[in-house]
Formats: C-alpha cells, sequence, structure tokens
C-alpha cells in the first residue's frame, strides 16, 4: 500500500476528508496510488523523501517516525496513540476502582498507635542495672589506680631519661614556629620561579611574622633565667635539684613519643566499629538470596523504621526486609552474616519480630562473642538466697547481660539440645532453684548415670541415678507415689471451700499450710527418652509423666523433662504438647527444633539450628513471655552446685523438711518387681472365666492395698499391655444389682495362655 506525500492527518473517530475513503470501506485501487514508481523508489518523482513534505511524530522513547501506520516498515516505528484508556472499554462498562482512597490518619490515631520513648537512660530507672554500672565504675577506677600505682617506680626514670630527647624536640619546635618555617617551601617555590615580586612579598610577611614572634619567646627566656637566678640565690640545694628532677619528668613525660608512651594502658579496650546501614545493606545482599536480590536489582531497598542505636552491650537494628522475605531467610543464614559483618558469629544474632509481620528483622550485633562474655553473678548463688517458686527467678542473661526470668509454678517444661550443649547443666540449675525454696519437695533424676545431678541428692526427696535394673524398679515405685500424691492433691483441692481456693488451684498461701501438704514438687528428668523407651516399664513412666504435664501444674507439681534426642519417642505427643515452658539448645534439624519449640516455630524464624557448637549453654526459651527469646542459662560447676544445694539444706533443716532420700529413708523396690498378670489370673475365683477391669481392680486392691490401691481399668490394661493382654467386652453380671451386662474385662482362658506363654 502506497500514499502520497501530501496528505491531512486525522483522529480515528472523526471524519474523513474529502476525496479519501472511509475507514471501514473498500478502498478504490485508483485512489491515491501513483502510476509508477512504488513506496521510496528512486527518482524525481520519490515519496516521503522530503522532510518538510512528511508528517512525523515522536514516540514516548524519542523516535521520530512517519504519523501515519501504512507508511511504518516496522512495527517499533508505529506511534502510539495518546487517548484515553476509557475508550477501550466495552459500550456501557462501568470502570470500578479496586484501590482503597488514600487517608490521612489523625493525630490521635499516629499519637495512640506510637511507641513511647523512655525519657531517661534506663540504667537511671533500674536499681539493679544502676548498682552494676556503678560497681563497674569502682572497679575500674581501682584497678586503674592500683596499675599505675606499682608502676610509679618505673615511670620516674624512665619519663626523666626521655627528658632530655623531649627537652631537645621542645627547642626544635619552638625555633620553627619563631622562624616560621612553614612557609619556607613556598618562598623557595617562589625562588625557583624566579618570580621576584611574589618572593620579596613572601619574605616581607616571613620577616614581620619572625619579629612579631620573638618578642613573647624572648621574654619568656629572661623570665626562666630569673626564675633560675632566684631559686641558685634563695633556695636550697636539695630543692633546686628536686625542682629540676621534676620539671625535668613532667617534660619527659608530655613529650614522649605517641607510639611509645610512658604510661602503658591498664586496661585493653576492645574496638569495636560502629554498625551502619551501608554495612548491614551490604552484608545482607551477600547471602545470597533471590529475593532480596532481584528486589534490589529492581530499586528497591531495605527500610529502617527505627534508627540504629546502642542497646547494651551492642548495636540494634531493625529491619523491614524486601516484599517476600522473611526474617526466618536472614536466621538462616547466620554464619554468612556474621561472616558479611566481619564479626564473630557469637556476636551476631538475627531475630524476627513477628508481632510487626514476618518481614520485620531484629538484628542485634554484640561487641563480645555471647558465650565468651562475662556473665554477671547469679544472684541465687549469694549465701542465704532463697526463692519463692511461685514468681519469677533468675534464669539466665539474654545477648544484652540482661537477666531473663523463669517460672517454674504451674508449667511443666522440656529441654532439647544434641550432645555436649549444656543440657544437663541446665536442668541442675532449675533444680537448685527448686532447692532454694524451702518448702519444695524434689525429685532428681540422672538416668545418664553420670552424677551431674549428684548435688540435689542431700536436699531431695528422691534421687536416682543409672539406667541399672533396680535403679528404674526404684523410680518407678517413686512415680507411682508421686501419682498417688496428684490423686491426693487433686481431692483436697476439690474439697476445699471456694473463698480459701476459688482458682481450684494450689496459692502460695495453700503452699504454706502444712496441714494440707501441698508444697510445691519439682521433678527433674535427665536423658527421659530411657524411661519412655524401656521395654517393661516404659509404657506405665509415659502414662505417670503424661498425666503429671497435664494435671500437675494445677496441683503445684513440676515436670522437667531433658533429652538429647527430641523425638516422638523421646518426648511423647501428650507430653510435648502440653509443656508450656520449652528450653532448646542446638539441635540439627527442623523436626527436633519444633519438637522442643512447638510447631511451627522453625517457620516462624525461632531456630535453635542456628547456634554453633562454641554456643554452649545458650538456647531458644519459650514460653515464659509472649515469644522466645535468646538465653544464656547459668554455668555452675559440680563444686559450686554442692555449695548451693548445702546452704538449701541447711536452710530445709531448719523447717524440718528433710524428707526421702536426704534423710537417707529406703525405697520398697518389691513394689515395682510386681507381676501384674499373675495377680489379675489370682483374683479369679474358681469357677469364673471373665471378670469386667472394674471389678479385677477392687479385687487387686484388695490383693495388695499398698502396691494396687488407687488403680482404674486404664492402669489394669497398661500394665497388662506387654504381656500382649487387651481388654475386651465380656459379659459379666454387676454383684450390687443382679444385671447382667457387657463391659470392658478379661477372660480367664486369656490371661492362662498370655502367662504361659511368657513362663
Amino acid at each position: 500500500m502506497s500514499t502520497t506525500a501530501d496528505h491531512t492527518p486525522e483522529s480515528v473517530n472523526g471524519p474523513d476528508p474529502e476525496g479519501l475513503p472511509s475507514v471501514n470501506s473498500t478502498p478504490d485501487p485508483s485512489t491515491n496510488t501513483p502510476a509508477d514508481a512504488p513506496v521510496n523508489a528512486t527518482g524525481d518523482d520519490t515519496v516521503n523523501t522530503d522532510p518538510a513534505a512528511t508528517d512525523t511524530a515522536t514516540t514516548r522513547a524519542g523516535n521520530v517516525v512517519p504519523i501515519r501506520p501504512d507508511t511504518a516498515r516496522t512495527p517499533e516505528e508505529i506511534p502510539e496513540q495518546d487517548r484515553p484508556a476509557a475508550d477501550d472499554a466495552e459500550p456501557g462498562t462501568v470502570v470500578r476502582l479496586v484501590d482503597p482512597p488514600a487517608t490521612k490518619p489523625t493525630w490521635w490515631e499516629t499519637a495512640g498507635n506510637a511507641t513511647a520513648r523512655p525519657l531517661v537512660a534506663r540504667w537511671l530507672t533500674s536499681a539493679e542495672e544502676f548498682r552494676s554500672r556503678a560497681r563497674f565504675l569502682v572497679r575500674y577506677a581501682a584497678h586503674t589506680t592500683a596499675f599505675h600505682a606499682l608502676r610509679v617506680p618505673v615511670y620516674v626514670p624512665t619519663a626523666f631519661l626521655r627528658s632530655f630527647g623531649a627537652a631537645g624536640r621542645l627547642v626544635a619546635r619552638l625555633r620553627a614556629w619563631v622562624y616560621d618555617a612553614e612557609s619556607h617551601p613556598v618562598r623557595m617555590n617562589a625562588r625557583d620561579r624566579a618570580d621576584a615580586e611574589l618572593y620579596m612579598k613572601l619574605r616581607e610577611i616571613r620577616n614581620e611574622t619572625v619579629r612579631r614572634r620573638m618578642g613573647p619567646v624572648m621574654f619568656a627566656v629572661v623570665v626562666l633565667l630569673a626564675i633560675v637566678y632566684l631559686c641558685i640565690t634563695f633556695v636550697t640545694p636539695f630543692w633546686n635539684w628536686t625542682g629540676l628532677v621534676v620539671a625535668m619528668t613532667l617534660v619527659g613525660w608530655w613529650g614522649a613519643p605517641a607510639d611509645k608512651p610512658v604510661a602503658g594502658r591498664a586496661v585493653d579496650a576492645v574496638k569495636t566499629p560502629k554498625l551502619t546501614s551501608s554495612m548491614i545493606e551490604d552484608a545482607l545482599c551477600s547471602l545470597g538470596i533471590g529475593g532480596l536480590n532481584q528486589a534490589y536489582a529492581k530499586g528497591k531497598r531495605i527500610e529502617f523504621p527505627n534508627p540504629i542505636a546502642r542497646d547494651g552491650d551492642g548495636w540494634r537494628a531493625d529491619v523491614d526486609l524486601p516484599l517476600g522475605v522473611t526474617a526466618g531467610d536472614i536466621i538462616a543464614k547466620r554464619d554468612e552474616l556474621s561472616s558479611a559483618l566481619r564479626r564473630q558469629i557469637g556476636c551476631v544474632w538475627p531475630e524476627g519480630d513477628a508481632k510487626v509481620h514476618e518481614g520485620r528483622l531484629v538484628l542485634w550485633v554484640g561487641d563480645t562473642d555471647m558465650s565468651k562474655a562475662k556473665q554477671k553473678p547469679w544472684p541465687l548463688a549469694k549465701p542465704g538466697a532463697t526463692v519463692d517458686l511461685f514468681k519469677a527467678q533468675p534464669f539466665g542473661t539474654d545477648q544484652r547481660g540482661r537477666w531473663v526470668p523463669i517460672t517454674l509454678m504451674f508449667a511443666s517444661m522440656v529441654i532439647g539440645a544434641v550432645p555436649r550443649m549444656g543440657k544437663t547443666v541446665t536442668l541442675r540449675e532449675l533444680l537448685l532453684i527448686a532447692a532454694l525454696d524451702p518448702r519444695a519437695v524434689l525429685y532428681a533424676y540422672d538416668l545418664k548415670g553420670t552424677g551431674d545431678l549428684s548435688p540435689l541428692g542431700q536436699c531431695a526427696q528422691a534421687y536416682g541415678v543409672g539406667d541399672d535394673p533396680e535403679d528404674i524398679e526404684r523410680m518407678v515405685v517413686e512415680m507411682r507415689e508421686l501419682r498417688e500424691e496428684m490423686r491426693r492433691r487433686t481431692k483436697v483441692i476439690r474439697n476445699l471451700p471456694e473463698s480459701v481456693c476459688p482458682d481450684n488451684k494450689v496459692t502460695p498461701e495453700l503452699a504454706a499450710r502444712k496441714d494440707l501438704r501441698l508444697a510445691p514438687i519439682v521433678v527433674g528428668v535427665d536423658e527421659c527418652q530411657v524411661w519412655f523407651e524401656h521395654p517393661e516399664h516404659g509404657e506405665e513412666l509415659e502414662e505417670i509423666c503424661t498425666d503429671l504435664v497435664k494435671r500437675g501444674p494445677a496441683l503445684g507439681i513440676t515436670l522437667i523433662l531433658a533429652t538429647q534426642r527430641p523425638d516422638a519417642k523421646s518426648l511423647p505427643t501428650g507430653i510435648s504438647a502440653n509443656a508450656i515452658l520449652r528450653f532448646c539448645l542446638k539441635v540439627m534439624g527442623q523436626q527436633a527444633n519444633d519438637m522442643v519449640l512447638g510447631t511451627s516455630q522453625y517457620k516462624s524464624g525461632v531456630r535453635a539450628t542456628m547456634f554453633a557448637r562454641s554456643d554452649r549453654g545458650i538456647g531458644y526459651l519459650a514460653g515464659e513471655g509472649d515469644d522466645a527469646q535468646i538465653v544464656r542459662s547459668v554455668y555452675k560447676d559440680a563444686t559450686d552446685a554442692k555449695k548451693i544445694a548445702a546452704g538449701a539444706r541447711t536452710r530445709r533443716e531448719a523447717l524440718g523438711n528433710i524428707t526421702g532420700y536426704a534423710a537417707g529413708e529406703a525405697v520398697d523396690v518389691e513394689a515395682a518387681r510386681l507381676d501384674p498378670l499373675a495377680d489379675t489370673v489370682a483374683v479369679f475365683a474358681r469357677g469364673e472365666d471373665k471378670l469386667w477391669s472394674d471389678a479385677i481392680v477392687t479385687r487387686l486392691a484388695e490383693l495388695r492395698p499398698a502396691q494396687y490401691r488407687g488403680w482404674t481399668a486404664q492402669n489394669l490394661a497398661t500394665a497388662l499391655k506387654p504381656y500382649g493382654v487387651k481388654p475386651k467386652q465380656v459379659w459379666s453380671t454387676d454383684p450390687d444389682t443382679g444385671k447382667g451386662a457387657n463391659r470392658n474385662g478379661y477372660t480367664r482362658d486369656a490371661l492362662t495362655t498370655a502367662k504361659n506363654n511368657g513362663a
């Protein structure tokens, strides 16, 4: 298709010019078609060769193209049509906006959602932090004074000997200042360029400067000579020599080279670089996170909602990550992040803040490695310290060195970690806290068998170590007794008047009453998987522990389980799902992380997998507050633990609360050696082929009251399950009513067969 050079542009919807076909009509072949030459042909009548005769338009990209589409040679030369977007809508279509209108929050809304900053520094409002800073300043001043006082005999002769060189340097500097040595290179440059006028001008300025400076110097020299003359004339030689030595010592002190001072440093300060936004951006971009790099490639950067500021012994930065990037992505690369920031891994602690959004990263960079930093003295290690388990007690310190409390009452706890990360030491610390409450009753079980919990034996109602058969049997008896104690407590709480116990749980006031016997009970089990995997007593111990975890907290019973293999077998679901307090040191995978800390904690950014092997005693504590927090537990070796436990025993003796193992009482191990299958067969009377479970447990209680009192049908089923006997529906007659019915029970044949197979 061709066109002539002489044409007039027309709008799309406007009328066609006269002589041109309409838009929707079939064009006449004779219209606007040259007879011979085609478009862009050479010759005198070439079309579109005269710029003045060709209408053009400029595209948004800046290209000049013909305004008529039919003259374009490529799609890129077709100009974009500037018309309203509504022209493309279907007739009768209403365009509806989906974005909400922009609204500016009121001053009241802005102020109400704002976070008020403290009026004064934290150390002015916290007595503990104020005392900590005061103690530090006193220790620092005392150390510095003592350090330099001991070295005075070295400082004085050193400064005196250096005074000669210092005096020479002082005279040389004074001479250079008087004779304006600074201008010498400028004057020499003017002389070398043969600029006589400039040279004479600079020389005159220099001479004027020398005259102006020479006067005060000469006056000072005259005054100094006069002072020397007066001292020689009127002062004794002793004081003259003393003054000369002191003056030369001071000259040597202040005139010493900067790299060789007379006095050394009393304290080697650790200088850490200031954390800046550019450092954080560079570090985050080097982690190789796709969403982060794509955002930066598009010109989108991370945001800092709050200024980077000092927070304790480090820097805190709140970072809003780009869209689609979560704090968990950064936490998973803690090693790489610490390398990018050029800090030790123990100094870099990234955390998420899900209360804001999943993309909020709270980055805290400490001055020193958390695992190597000096921890504050544990307040409970002081002689005579006592605690109230119903109140929060100092458990460990966070990255900033602040104490993190823990409340053991009304909660059960699980501790998980790979071996050699401080799990047992943490459990021992918690049991020491419990021992410092003179009312508390302790059960300490060291199934690892190394005796790490032996310091607690002098205060414990029950103490067990090892996994030998007789040890396990004794522990089973003690746990059965504890379950009976829990049942007794339920009856006591149930029968108390509402005015005394309105919430149906143990309170500090009830625990203080000796007649009710509702003192706190704390049970600590190290390597609990040994219990739950035991071939004979595992199911019974699991059942008892699950019951304690579910019902025990309201009755003043706290169960603390520690394991180095947090899985479904080591931490049964009934226990892991109901434990409130959770402390997870280093683990190796997501499953172990969520088994200890709770479901989906790994996805939420709470990842104990980020801890290094050097982070011993450091873990995530969940359940004490709204969010999980990183805590470094208190390390007390066996010697310190024995001292603390000995003090706790002294206070218990004053209250008369030394019982059980601590008092030398023995445990009836024979109770653990019961044969429930043989006893169940024995309670069948002659001629009875089947009995209900309720009837069997009643007869068992009559047969051996000390061992079977309080048993239920469920206890019987658990005890008989290892023998392969399960309850089933049996027909029997109720002796009280004389009516027959189908209920869960056992047949003599099934029990006898199981007994014979076991024999």
